[in-house]
């Protein structure tokens, strides 16, 4: 059953001057909030590597933010902004990043009136935009170039790092570095997965020398991962789809290991926790499917975590494939049943938002607790702020 929940609930004061406009001079040099067994302690971010459990898989999300926000202008000399979301032809991210001289991806699409679907021009000489179909404020725009360039060198040429809006400030150079995790990838993320923002080389390999393992999902991040919900009652929210690719080798490790699993932000607990009903399907249909957005909490599901996990590792060797490729809406809200993820470590989220429902799902509830201690403690809040360790309530 859909979870009856007023969005009201999930409301706190954030004062402007505590929403982190740029990051810090060192990664590392972020707060760290701990939560644990209903009680909050502070430290420094490089100190982590002392704050996780041993016996642990840490698990982070690779993907790589594109410079999606383009600009061109029409012969009038207007402006058009246009924020590419998702490809469309080729379907397939790298496959379109690799594409030569035409391209097609479902974009937002700034100033949408002013275009009147003529072909527009850009600063790079060729490069062409065309308004193949449109919606409201987004559209299928199709890309043409002729410098012999793919649409990746095509991005980087012209485009722009999408920094989050309630920054309140122009992309600038320190976001071109900072607003990407130091162990980015698969290139496909119009938003940084930001709880990763905060690692470093020296952090990495005091986690290694804990002996803890390292494992890497990854989920390209939408933009309407940061969301608010709109409507009263989060059942009217919906949810974006997203992509997300897990290896069947780290597919089989959960299968086989006994350890807990440490999250690297909210979208590798998605991208992990999807995986139990990505192995439904598999069960039911013979084959994977899209997680829709209430599957966990439409029916109960007599499967084991084990025999979920199994069935997706026999589709991938009956089909010969060393990797899952799947989607996701899963939307996680207090009643959820984790089943994989142990250990959170995320930033702090916007007021009534998709995040901050799963931050309350994963502590039982318990989210006022690290807040009021995050905003008595002058933590820095949202993408460039600080961080925290959550251990899960059930």
């Amino acid at each position: 059953m859909i979870p009856d929940i007023n969005i009201e609930d999930y409301n706190y004061e954030l004062p402007e001057e505590r929403i982190a406009k740029y990051p810090l001079g060192q990664r590392d040099s972020s707060k760290l909030l701990i939560y644990r067994n209903g009680a909050c302690d502070k430290r420094i971010f490089r100190e982590i590597p002392d704050c996780l459990p041993e016996n642990t898989i840490m698990v982070f999300n690779d993907t790589k933010v594109v410079p999606a926000r383009l600009f061109f202008h029409r012969a009038t000399g207007a402006q058009i902004e246009i924020f590419c979301l998702k490809p469309i032809e080729p379907a397939e991210y790298n496959t379109n990043f690799a594409a030569v001289g035409r391209c097609r991806w479902k974009c937002v699409i700034g100033n949408a009136k002013r275009w009147k679907g003529d072909i527009l021009e850009s600063d790079v000489p060729g490069l062409k935009a065309e308004l193949i179909d449109r919606e409201n404020q987004a559209g299928t725009v199709e890309f043409r170039w002729d410098n012999g360039e793919t649409f990746s060198k095509i991005l980087e040429m012209c485009g722009q790092i999408p920094i989050p809006p309630y920054l309140r400030r122009d992309t600038e150079a320190i976001d071109i570095e900072r607003y990407q995790t130091m162990y980015a990838h698969e290139k496909g993320s119009v938003a940084a997965p930001t709880a990763g923002l905060h690692f470093t080389d020296e952090v990495m390999k005091g986690i290694r020398d804990r002996g803890i393992e390292l494992e890497n999902v990854c989920l390209h991040v939408g933009a309407g991962t940061f969301l608010p919900v709109k409507s009263s009652k989060v059942s009217g929210h919906l949810m974006h789809q997203e992509p997300f690719v897990v290896k069947k080798e780290f597919i089989q490790k959960l299968l086989d290991s006994r350890k807990r699993v440490i999250a690297v932000g909210t979208t590798s607990v998605r991208t992990l926790e999807s995986l139990y009903y990505v192995g439904v399907s598999c069960i039911e249909t013979g084959e994977p499917a899209e997680v829709a957005q209430w599957a966990p909490y439409s029916g109960e599901y007599g499967y084991s975590l084990e025999e979920s996990l199994s069935a997706i590792v026999s589709w991938l060797d009956r089909n010969g494939l060393e990797e899952l490729k799947a989607g996701t809406r899963i939307i996680i809200v207090p009643g959820f049943r984790f089943r994989i993820v142990d250990c959170l470590v995320t930033n702090f989220h916007q007021p009534q938002s998709t995040l901050l429902l799963l931050i309350s799902a994963f502590v039982g509830g318990d989210w006022k607790t690290i807040y009021n201690y995050a905003l008595g403690n002058d933590f820095r809040f949202l993408s460039y702020g600080d961080s925290s360790l959550l251990f899960r309530k059930d």
